[in-house]
């Protein structure tokens, strides 16, 4: 590599770093000063709003995922595998840990990158609220793997229940979800129609409307806190004729092996807890090298995107805290896509030697899945900039089209439609659940 090349590296490829990395990929395929990294410990890539699809099984994560390396390839960056563990902004470097194979034999040793523009990219972890028990007996879904773990055990457990002599026991086939925020709501709406279909195939002595119970637990006075009271209520009566018990004002204070407690009393037989019920940014940022943080961990930032402390790093997404007028933006996707659009502004811009431009978050509204069948949500008026109430066929339509622009957005337009053509292909040739 010629010593003059700018070196930039991202670290965390989900919806925010991966375009970022794809987008400063192809300009540098322009450009001789260029050397892009991408850095992950994952070495494929999955639209983190789809974890819910994955843990009720109507989505095959080993078909949906994108590789690094083939992206990396495509657009002309390069792909490192490993987890960050370390920043030396002095020495401009930033430190991996050494990475073991699924056998846990050595596959990667410790390494040491250097970058002249550095961008944390890696989104958010669960936050328990250091409540009792959840560590151990609930399954959050925050990656691919954690929501695959759950569909298994979700299989497995009705595959005990079919072909045990007894009863069921209480809380034997109870899912509970805690927390009813869109994760959990679109969760509890989607395992409804997949269970369904799962013990069609080759389980008739359960029956799922009887025998699956589905729970729903909020804290707060209503579903879905962020999003309009309209869309709350909607999706609260979508979830009840789906046979889904909310409960709402009922904060959890322990769960185990058998059920969740809260703290006025409850006890919710369950032997299936998913925790959705907070974010936090990774531990390892706080403190980053002395880069300033919160008390969520994320990294304080300018409207550039800069780092108070550093202008030569950035960060984006969710393990940011960027200001917004009187308050913060809000880790979602959509705000993590839109850094990326001006990050790849700014940064081109950085290296120009010319003005920054601070980042403006546009809410363009927000829609939930309720299953296949059924979407509710708002969206932002470009006019008037109201949040406009919508659902049925539209808003799922809609829905539907948010991950094809994320698509979009990294193969173009060919391969998208080529993709989402050979979806619909092999739902007509495949089980609509996957059913191990």
């Amino acid at each position: 590599m010629s010593l003059h090349k700018k070196r930039i590296v991202i670290v965390g490829g989900g919806a925010g770093g991966l375009v970022l990395a794809s987008r400063l990929g192809r300009l540098a395929r322009r450009s001789a000063q260029l050397d892009i990294t991408l850095v992950d410990a994952s070495r494929t890539h999955i639209w983190k709003p789809l974890l819910h699809e994955i843990a009720a099984g109507s989505m095959n994560p080993h078909r949906e995922a994108l590789d690094y390396l083939a992206q990396a390839k495509r657009d002309g960056f390069r792909f490192c595998l490993g987890r960050m563990t370390g920043l030396n902004r002095q020495q401009q470097t930033i430190q991996l840990a050494a990475t073991a194979d699924e056998q846990g034999r050595p596959l990667i040793p410790a390494r040491t990158l250097h970058y002249d523009i550095l961008v944390m990219a890696i989104g958010s972890t669960t936050n328990d609220f250091a409540t009792p028990g959840v560590a151990e007996h609930a399954i959050c879904l925050n990656t691919p793997a954690e929501a695959s773990r759950f569909h298994q055990q979700l299989v497995n457990a009705c595959i005990r229940a079919s072909l045990q002599n007894g009863p069921l026991r209480t809380g034997q086939l109870h899912v509970t979800i805690i927390g009813a925020g869109a994760t959990g709501v679109e969760l509890a709406a989607e395992l409804r129609n997949t269970t369904r279909e799962l013990v069609a195939h080759g389980r008739e002595n359960i029956n799922p409307d009887r025998d699956i119970r589905l729970t729903l637990i909020e804290a707060g006075p209503r579903i879905l806190p962020a999003l309009p009271d309209s869309v709350a209520a909607r999706a609260h009566r979508q979830l009840e004729n789906l046979q889904v018990e909310v409960l709402t004002g009922e904060r959890v204070s322990a769960v185990d092996a058998n059920a969740v407690h809260t703290a006025s009393g409850r006890y919710i037989g369950s032997e299936l807890v998913v925790w959705a019920a907070g974010v936090q940014a990774p531990a390892m940022l706080a403190g980053l090298d002395g880069l300033a943080s919160n008390r969520l961990n994320q990294l304080l930032v300018r409207p550039t995107l800069q780092t108070t402390l550093d202008d030569k790093v950035y960060a984006l997404g969710d393990c940011a805290a960027c200001p917004d007028g009187t308050g913060w933006v809000p880790p979602r996707a959509q705000a993590a896509s839109q850094q990326a659009e001006l990050l790849y502004h700014n940064i081109r811009c950085q290296l120009a030697g010319k003005p920054l431009q601070d980042f403006r978050y546009r809410d363009l509204g927000s829609l939930i899945s309720l299953g296949r069948y059924s979407t509710v949500g708002s969206l932002m008026s470009s006019l008037s900039r109201r949040s406009l109430f919508v659902h049925g066929q539209f808003a799922r339509l809609m829905y539907l089209s948010l991950y094809h622009r994320h698509q979009l957005t990294l193969f173009g337009w060919l391969p998208t439609v080529l993709t989402a053509a050979a979806r619909l292909l092999q739902r007509r040739t495949q089980p609509l659940v996957k059913l191990h």
